[in-house]
């Protein structure tokens, strides 16, 4: 099976869970803006209290991240109606991709799988648990907007939401 046909099959496996829309794109479509971490360190309440949050030890600075990047082919971008929904969709993906012999394939979607976060104490999903866009950098507005799909600043409780998430693919 080539790549072409693999593409299909994991396009049609997103939509078939959910997926609003799914663009195939290169690491040169994604926005990479350092004052995503300002945004994370001063105005995400869950700052320090989760595993994938950029705060935690460990973490992968920009730069080495934007390296890694660079070493894939293409990126699959997900949007889905929900956290839980469009974290779902990415792992399922990547893990499709890891068997179909993708092995450096890794999903970007936030993690929601414990709530509260078991932070500090050992992660109990750390095969499963993956950083958000913001968390690696990823200006999510400039890159969805780029691709001309939507995303909005949420006004009201009842606005629309609309997540996004990656699946780096090689």
């Amino acid at each position: 099976m080539d790549g072409d046909e693999r593409y299909e099959r994991y396009e049609a496996m997103a939509y078939e869970q959910g997926a609003r829309h799914v663009r195939f794109i290169t690491p040169d479509d994604i926005r990479l803006d350092p004052r995503c971490y300002l945004k994370c360190k001063y105005g995400c309440e869950e700052w320090g209290r989760k595993w994938t949050c950029p705060s935690t030890p460990g973490r992968i600075p920009l730069n080495e991240f934007k390296k890694m990047l660079d070493r894939y082919s293409t990126v699959m971008l997900i949007h889905a109606p929900t956290e839980n929904k469009n974290q779902e969709i990415s792992f399922s993906i990547e893990r499709q991709a890891y068997y179909d012999g993708l092995y450096f394939a890794f999903s970007i979607a936030g993690c929601h799988l414990c709530e509260p976060c078991m932070f500090p104490d050992p992660c109990p999903y750390q095969y499963k648990a993956r950083p958000s866009m913001q968390a690696m950098g990823i200006d999510v507005f400039a890159t969805v907007h780029a691709l001309g799909l939507p995303l909005k600043t949420l006004v009201c409780p009842d606005d629309e939401e609309n997540w996004y998430s990656l699946v780096l693919l090689e």
